[in-house]
């Protein structure tokens, strides 16, 4: 079943008086205020094989430390100390994104984006797959840097786990006045994961979907997925409670069309918070629902479709030149994850069995 635009829930009956505005602070956990003397964003990078010597290349998955003689393992980060933080960390997880970065930082979020060992997808990926966990256990092993699939071997410091440990770390050291090291558990052995967004588009968006159902994390930011339509992982037990699930993407992408995010959702779970919601049609905060779409106009590209879920290029803008989604991304990433839709049935209408349309 292809999802029409008609398809899409506009909740102008249901909609409820909104008790939460999109630019409200949570609560920051104790999270202390800058001592900056010169408040503003910094934005930092560093090179992952400089930081961990343990870090190693694996070009057997595509993933090297050099590329046509640039350094293709620079690390980004980004902290705004003009901005009241609100004492979460993002983890992104695909290519840096200056626009999104610039953006989470005026929100008073920190982000990195690590170098970790997820290159494997070209070489790995497979339809239809082995087991219905197949694409579910390279991704987390790819993310921990644990043994958990037979069909790849990625050491502990070079998935993301690690990859980010020891980047926040070298934040700490290096840049004392973004009070990085509130991010680091007392022992400084991990991260504080409960103070951890993990975010990504398409790829990355569905890694950072099973990695929080192996670890809990404050919030899950899903852009254009997740998309591994033949397994189901999804309905795994999740150690991130479902309703901090937040997922956004285009009509036209074809990960919608063909069913894939609609049936992620729905085996995540997040009919139970809400309808889908297109956020062209609705304001914030979209009926407090964690799956939400647009019909904004791409010229009928499906690739500008599937990254215009993301601040960027192929994003949407309007007649003055903004970008017409700045309360979605603002919501996605702030919205208090105590304020739910309405739960509602699953819909007929988005096939569960994909396995008939495989390659």
């Amino acid at each position: 079943m292809c999802w029409s635009v008609r398809s899409v829930l506009s909740l102008s009956a249901v909609l409820l008086v909104p008790t939460f505005a999109v630019g409200q602070s949570p609560s920051s956990g104790g999270f202390p205020q800058y001592r900056d003397p010169n408040p503003r964003r910094y934005d930092l990078t560093a090179r992952a094989s400089e930081i961990d010597p343990r870090a190693k290349p694996h070009p057997e998955i595509n993933f090297v430390f050099e590329k046509d003689g640039k350094p293709a393992d620079v690390e980004h980060a980004v902290v705004d100390t003009s901005v009241r933080p609100r004492g979460r960390l993002v983890i992104w997880l695909m290519g840096h994104n200056q626009a999104l970065f610039e953006r989470l930082s005026g929100y008073g979020l920190h982000a990195i984006q690590v170098h970790y060992a997820n290159g494997w997808f070209s070489t790995l990926n497979k339809e239809p797959p082995p087991d219905d966990q197949y694409l579910g256990r390279i991704r987390l092993e790819a993310a921990t840097g644990e043994d958990h699939s037979d069909a790849i071997d990625i050491p502990q410091p070079d998935g993301m786990t690690e990859r980010s440990l020891q980047f926040v770390k070298w934040l700490a050291k290096e840049h004392p006045v973004g009070h990085w090291d509130e991010f680091i558990n007392e022992s400084g052995d991990s991260l504080r994961w409960d103070r951890v967004i993990v975010a990504g588009i398409s790829h990355g968006s569905t890694t950072a979907a099973r990695f929080a159902l192996h670890q809990r994390v404050d919030r899950v930011v899903m852009l254009s997925g997740p998309r591994d339509q033949l397994e189901r992982w999804y309905t795994l037990p999740s150690a991130t409670p479902k309703n901090r699930f937040f997922g956004f993407t285009h009509v036209l992408d074809t990960g919608w069309i063909g069913d894939h995010y609609c049936r992620s959702w729905e085996l995540l779970g997040l009919n139970e918070f809400g309808p889908v919601v297109n956020v062209d049609r609705v304001r914030p905060p979209f009926g407090n629902s964690r799956r939400l779409v647009t019909d904004a106009d791409v010229k009928e590209d499906k690739n500008r479709a599937h990254s215009a879920a993301q601040p960027g290029g192929a994003a949407v803008k309007n007649a003055k030149g903004e970008f017409v989604h700045e309360a979605v991304w603002k919501y996605l990433f702030t919205h208090a994850t105590d304020k739910v839709g309405k739960a509602v049935p699953l819909d007929a209408d988005c096939e569960k069995d994909l396995s008939s349309r495989a390659k």
